[in-house]
């Protein structure tokens, strides 16, 4: 090996070279001041976020198209605009490196870190990956949207599937139902496995350990207290979650038999009344109280008022305009998919659309008049009142403070649909008593709180995924072990071995992360009970309903006005006086029908 002269130091010599190197070409470039660094920085994130808005555009109304036309043609549409917004994201990443380790301002510091999240699904720094990334997601979506159930003679759609889910009470016919969507699922396999090998390399090139861990780094916090706080607000709610999973599980066991329900395991996940078994309020009349005042049907008010798709709609509308927003726009009226079409495919999971980060705003909703749509109607169109608020800050702050508050800003308002809201709307002429609560509660329990642990484990398999934890191999067993720990759910019948039962729900190949949903539904009712208090409200949290006031709405649109622009402690601060999310209003909204649960479970065996 060479050794150094030991008249001539290393560093002397290096500087030598330098000095050499420099004296034969360029004249070596003086150090930037800490205030030329961070010109320079905020220039480029300033050019950063208008490509990204011009690119997110052109890929937003590729994927209306796609989702409202679905075919090979639009597919490969959508492919391309997607395979073009993903490179760029990685190309702009790649050139912020540039600037890590810069001091700069916080706001600019926070847009740095919003470009390297942009992408749900990044890809590495490689053009055929990219292109097949893009490939795999649109094909993704295709199969699941054009997904067909083989029963009965004939080719059924997710939507009549559903329906029996819904309806039926056999369970032979619930099987088939439930097992042939999940058979739709099953081509999906591979290509997801190789979806996420390749966005885990793009996430490793960013700087984070997997695609997981890069999502989990979404909520201004670090990804293992994300999840431990995912853990906590679950802890929280859990105790009211196993009440009702106690109760529903004995009145199913009583309809159906304890060799179809056990008393003291978990629930065939077909018996449940959806498709997924993440809401159970199809088997209200199985497992409600017996006794009391009569409750209301809001699907027979809807369908007596002569309700369709666009009245909901306006009814969503009209509440938003009572706490102080302006109407939608008329291109919200005009463009909008209310309906299902009869002539085409489409994505009817409902959806909703900002096409120009400014007015353009639409839903996307194969719209049946019922109580559960005239809900989720509101929910869409609270994410277009949302998306209409922070149309004033900048492309990474224009969204929720996280996806969690995005999620919550209609079911925060459609928690104001009470019997007070029905009466002064005309669709109710008297208010049940005071007897009919347990059953109201009841009605919302099987929907909001059946569905936390699910919200919870959705992403819990992902995290296992994208870390390795699980493989391919393993994906449905994993799949089906978090949902028997979380849910107390299980498979009704034996998974074939190259099942891919997690394909069966929407978001899994649409690849939208879960999260958001369970933190949304902490944060409705968290908003729901601050909302009540600013209004003075005094009595239980079930019966408030804040329509009409516009004290509330302010204080509520300057939450929504912030976006992402400010970490969410502070957007959450704006409107509750709190930094802290909070599942203690989840408890005491339900509270009295967590003592009348505990009432009638005193001699069950609880738990699975």
């Amino acid at each position: 090996m060479k050794q150094w002269n030991s008249g001539v130091s290393k560093l002397a010599l290096m500087a030598t070279v330098a000095f050499g190197l420099a004296a034969c070409g360029e004249e070596a470039e003086a150090p930037k001041t800490k205030a030329e660094m961070t010109a320079e920085a905020t220039a480029f994130i300033q050019e950063a976020e208008q490509q990204l808005f011009e690119a997110a555009m052109y890929l937003e109304r590729m994927a209306w198209v796609n989702a409202n036309f679905v075919t090979h043609d639009t597919d490969m549409l959508v492919a391309e605009a997607d395979k073009k917004f993903i490179a760029l994201g990685v190309e702009l990443a790649g050139k912020s490196k540039k600037y890590q380790g810069v001091d700069l301002p916080d706001d600019i510091a926070r847009k740095f870190e919003k470009l390297r999240l942009a992408l749900t699904l990044p890809a590495p720094e490689n053009a055929d990956k990219t292109k097949e990334l893009a490939d795999i997601k649109a094909k993704l979506s295709s199969t699941y949207a054009t997904g067909k159930v083989a029963m009965e003679g004939e080719q059924k759609t997710l939507g009549q599937v559903s329906e029996i889910i819904a309806t039926d009470r056999t369970p032979e016919r619930l099987l088939a139902a439930w097992d042939g969507w999940r058979k739709s699922a099953q081509p999906m396999k591979d290509d997801y496995a190789r979806m996420v090998e390749i966005a885990n390399e793009g996430a490793k090139e960013l700087g984070y350990p997997n695609v997981g861990a890069m999502w989990r780094s979404n909520y201004d916090m670090d990804p293992d207290a994300f999840a431990a706080e995912a853990d906590r607000l679950w802890d929280g709610v859990k105790p009211l979650y196993d009440a009702l999973h106690c109760h529903v599980r004995a009145e199913l066991s009583d309809y159906y038999g304890s060799r179809v329900v056990s008393e003291d395991g978990a629930i065939p996940a077909h018996l449940l009344g959806n498709m997924w078994a993440q809401s159970w309020g199809n088997v209200f009349d199985l497992v409600k109280p017996e006794g009391g005042a009569e409750s209301y049907d809001l699907t027979k008010l809807l369908q007596d008022k002569n309700y369709d798709a666009r009245k909901m709609a306006g009814a969503a509308d009209d509440f938003f305009q009572s706490l102080g927003f302006d109407a939608l726009p008329d291109t919200f009226w005009d463009r909008s998919l209310f309906t299902k079409p009869e002539d085409r495919e489409v994505q009817c999971h409902a959806s909703a659309w900002d096409l120009d980060w400014k007015d353009d705003i639409r839903i996307k909703m194969c719209t049946k008049v019922d109580g559960e749509d005239f809900i989720t109607m509101h929910h869409e169109v609270g994410h277009n009142i949302y998306q209409r608020a922070y149309q004033e800050q900048s492309f990474f702050g224009a969204t929720g403070a996280h996806d969690g508050f995005h999620e919550a800003i209609g079911d925060m308002v459609a928690l104001s649909i009470t019997p007070d809201y029905l009466i002064k709307t005309g669709l109710l002429d008297e208010a049940p008593s005071a007897d009919a609560d347990i059953a109201i509660l009841m009605q919302q329990a099987l929907d909001k709180v059946a569905f936390l642990p699910f919200g919870l484990m959705v992403d819990q398999w992902r995290w296992k995924v994208f870390s390795g934890e699980l493989t391919p191999d393993t994906y449905n067993q994993g799949w089906w072990d978090l949902r028997e720990k979380y849910q107390g759910v299980k498979a009704p019948n034996d998974r074939p071995a190259d099942a891919f039962d997690p394909g069966a729900k929407y978001h899994i190949p649409g690849n939208t992360p879960y999260m958001r949903y369970f933190l949304a539904h902490i944060l409705q009712f968290q908003f729901h009970k601050s909302a009540c208090e600013q209004a003075g409200w005094e009595g239980p949290l079930h019966r408030c309903s804040v329509y009409g006031n516009k004290e509330v709405g302010e204080k509520f649109k300057a939450m929504l006005e912030m976006g992402a622009s400010k970490p969410w402690p502070e957007a959450l601060e704006t409107f509750t006086g709190s930094r802290d999310m909070d599942g203690s209003a989840v408890v005491a909204y339900f509270e009295p029908l967590k003592a009348w649960l505990d009432e009638q479970n005193k001699d069950r065996t609880c738990g699975w």
